[in-house]
This record gives structure tokens, sequence and C-alpha cells, in this order.
């Protein structure tokens, strides 16, 4: 943690770190992925000197919450779906559902 960070987000960190190692990452990773997080919050509440333009303009971690993983317990969203459907140039995409999208592109 950098130094000066306050007691909430050296909790935040290792909650981060123990929730990504529980899910089976490396120790390695964990700290990378608690750190990146840790550090993205910091910029956006206006804890840190030097912030990107990323990190303050973005989502929120904990507002996206998946958002972007194309994975997890639904797999990918509709609008991942429909952008991959348009990218592909599929006929009559905007009258389909999720499942429909899904199963045009033989997902």
């Amino acid at each position: 943690m950098p130094r000066g960070s306050s007691s909430k987000r050296e909790r935040q960190y290792e909650h981060i770190k123990e929730g990504a190692e529980e899910r089976g990452e490396s120790k390695k990773r964990a700290k990378e992925i608690a750190s990146r997080t840790v550090n993205k919050e910091r910029a956006r509440s206006g804890e840190s000197r030097r912030a990107s333009r990323s990190s303050t303009e973005d989502m929120s971690a904990s507002k996206r919450g998946g958002k972007r993983s194309r994975s997890g317990a639904g797999g990918p969203t509709y609008d991942q779906l429909y952008a991959d459907a348009q990218r592909r140039n599929i006929k009559g995409r905007s009258s389909m559902n999720k499942d429909e999208l899904a199963k045009a592109l033989g997902r």
C-alpha cells in the first residue's frame, strides 16, 4: 500500500486480495488485482496526487461488478452479445433476445 493510505484502504486491499486468492488466483496476481483496484478507488475519491483519465471517468469497480468479464454467472451481457452480433453483421439482431443472440453467435 502507498504511504499515507487510510486504514479503510488497507482493509479494502486485504479483503480484495483474500477474495482473489479464494477464487484461485496466485498470490502475486491477487496482490496485483487488489492494488490496482484500491489505487483506482483512491484516484476516484481524490486521495491520490495523480490519476489517469480512465481512473476518474470510468465506471467504478463496485458498480461494474463483472459486466466486462464475458463470463461469470450469466455469461456475457445482452449489450456485449449485441455488439458482437453487430460486428459480425448478423441479420435480425435488433429483434433477438439474449438467448437468441447467443445462439446466433454460436455460444
